[in-house]
């Protein structure tokens, strides 16, 4: 009977919630076609991975997660769904994204896979990006193009070890990457879909993400979650949204002077000055979940802030603590404060806000806690990267991404 992946898979990524979820989206088709395996964007607009069920079968159980992880990366690193060198495909760029995957996944895989720090890539650096392997690869390709040059046809050049397995000092033309990667970009069917599948990978990445906050990222590195991220994570700039925030918060304040001319009266009743001035508040969340990294950068950003407004600050944990409500003038700079450490309630800042009537409100935080009641005034949310892709709470209010 040929080897099933399907029947295997959740055994295989059993300790693996984030790579789990990403299998439940992928398409599984066993096929002679593929020396080995591969994903493709398939003519509906679904990522499927191809493999040849005696290429696994001939594998180790740790080997068999390696192959898995590594199709998964390549789709996490979009190498089959736009990430093309100008050059288009090439043998290069088939090794550049194996060296940029495999740098995760060192002693996972088959040894004829390519490693950066092994073999004939002992120089190369481990985790560098598909890109910079392909330029590095490109100087290697000169290197032997111009030594091939100059021995001739006599001459006494490193021969290939044979196996292209990357254990040896063979030459580049002898390698290529284990898996399949014949149809990424090739299939005029698939180009059509692409569009689709791009929405249907950052859906399925930001599942995954939130899946993996919930219950763990098993084996994906610190590095790659950054990466997963930031390809989840709008991009936006904060300045911009901090000055619509504030303008579109502001309040007017109407008052009669006798230095203004009354339009409708001039000279029997006094004019009407408008001053328009917004009274944000800045809730911190101090709770224990909140790294003092995090309560660093959310200072820095307030830093930033003050260049272009006064606020009023208010730690909260559970609760607010109101001895240490300070307002934050204009120009000001302000070292970090840690006033609190315990739980996180958002409705006690909403709760305070609501009560002092202020025209926008911001909290700054790490999104673990239960949604809170409704504001009387806008409210905009700030926090890492892992807070805005995987919240604990779903919210039509505007969620801003900051580095941490």
């Amino acid at each position: 009977m040929a080897f099933e992946l399907n029947t295997h898979t959740a055994k295989l990524l059993m300790n693996e919630p984030f790579f789990a979820s990403l299998s439940r989206r992928v398409e599984k088709t066993a096929t002679t076609n593929v020396p080995t395996a591969g994903v493709r964007v398939n003519k509906r607009g679904y990522f499927e991975m191809l493999y040849n069920p005696d290429f696994l079968e001939s594998l180790t159980e740790t080997q068999r997660l390696g192959v898995l992880k590594h199709e998964f990366y390549h789709l996490i690193f979009e190498h089959c769904t736009g990430r093309l060198p100008s050059e288009g495909m090439s043998k290069l760029w088939n090794i550049a994204t194996d060296l940029a995957i495999n740098s995760h996944l060192m002693n996972e895989l088959p040894e004829k896979g390519c490693f950066p720090g092994k073999g004939m890539f002992k120089d190369f650096e481990a985790g560098l990006s598909a890109e910079n392997y392909f330029k590095l690869l490109q100087k290697m390709k000169e290197d032997e193009e111009q030594k091939g040059e100059g021995e001739g046809e006599g001459g006494s050049g490193s021969p290939s070890d044979g196996e292209g397995n990357g254990a040896g000092e063979g030459s580049l033309s002898d390698m290529d990457s284990f898996d399949d990667h014949s149809q990424w970009g090739e299939n005029p069917e698939a180009k059509e879909a692409l569009s689709k599948a791009k929405e249907r990978l950052k859906n399925a990445l930001k599942d995954a993400s939130r899946e993996a906050s919930q219950r763990g990222w098993g084996s994906v590195s610190s590095d790659c979650r950054n990466k997963i991220m930031d390809a989840i994570s709008s991009k936006v700039d904060w300045r911009k949204v901090m000055r619509y925030f504030i303008k579109t918060s502001q309040a007017s304040n109407r008052r009669s002077t006798v230095k203004r001319i009354n339009r409708r009266f001039p000279y029997i009743h006094a004019g009407r000055r408008t001053e328009r001035v917004a009274n944000i508040a800045i809730s911190i969340d101090q709770s224990g979940s909140v790294s003092d990294s995090m309560l660093s950068a959310f200072y820095a950003e307030l830093d930033k802030l003050a260049e272009l407004a006064t606020f009023t600050v208010i730690p909260f944990d559970h609760e607010v603590f109101e001895k240490k409500i300070f307002v934050w003038k204009k120009g000001e700079k302000r070292k970090k404060e840690r006033v609190l450490n315990g739980g996180t309630c958002f409705d006690a800042p909403t709760a305070y806000v609501n009560q002092n009537a202020f025209d926008g409100h911001i909290i700054l935080t790490d999104m673990y806690a239960q949604k809170p009641k409704r504001s009387k005034c806008q409210r905009m949310w700030m926090t890492d990267k892992n807070g805005a892709s995987c919240p604990y709470f779903t919210t039509n209010e505007r969620v801003i991404a900051i580095e941490v």
